[in-house]
């Protein structure tokens, strides 16, 4: 082989180790990056199991618990005229702490009905189904399907809520509500209560 030969072949040989990895690497594709707010919800949902309920108010086969929160707060009635034009008390909106296990604030609870979570976090929904709750002098049971999400956090893949373990937050008697002659409301009545509110997420591991 001529010294011209040998150092095209070198040459040759340098260029193809050169290329060899870069084509390697091409064909490796990038990893997908983390989805933190799955990540937050799946680390909730490996310690939590669903409660026992009616099943009137159970979610969907294939949906998991993601966060458990107690509500502390009040329900808020106003005071105004029915269809039959005698006094009556409406749920305006409950106003409420949600707590962990050990009490300390995480979220808060309002009109919607929403719930926000202090990681930013946000669910709206719609009450699906209910069922009258043990205690009498407690509000109903509930089934929520989500309408709408905000934020990145622990709320944002929940698909239903169930409201349940209720105490407290029945509207005063209808004697104490008053209204004008209009049907306006007059007066507002907030009611202590407290409930457990389960979230879940479809798919959740």
């Amino acid at each position: 082989m001529t010294r011209l030969s040998l150092r095209r072949a070198t040459r040759l040989a340098t260029l193809l180790a050169c290329a060899c990895p870069a084509v390697a690497q091409a064909q490796v594709p990038a990893p997908e990056p983390p989805d933190k707010a799955k990540d937050l919800a799946f680390a909730h949902a490996q310690v939590l199991d669903a409660p026992e309920v009616p099943d009137a108010i159970k979610v969907q086969p294939g949906e998991k618990v993601l966060l458990r929160a107690r509500a502390s707060g009040v329900q808020i009635y106003v005071c105004g005229t029915g269809t039959d034009g005698k006094p009556e008390w409406t749920l305006k909106a409950p106003d409420a702490e949600l707590l962990d296990e050990q009490g300390a604030v995480i979220g808060h609870h309002s009109a919607g009905p929403s719930w926000t979570h202090r990681d930013g976090s946000a669910v709206n929904g719609k009450a699906t189904a209910h069922v009258d709750a043990p205690d009498r002098d407690s509000i109903p049971w509930l089934l929520i399907a989500a309408t709408s999400h905000s934020g990145k956090g622990v709320l944002a893949s929940v698909t239903s809520v169930q409201r349940i373990n209720t105490h407290g937050g029945q509207p005063p008697a209808p004697s104490g509500c008053t209204s004008s002659g209009t049907g306006r409301k007059v007066r507002e009545a907030r009611v202590p209560y407290r409930a457990d509110y389960y979230f879940y997420a479809a798919g959740a591991r």
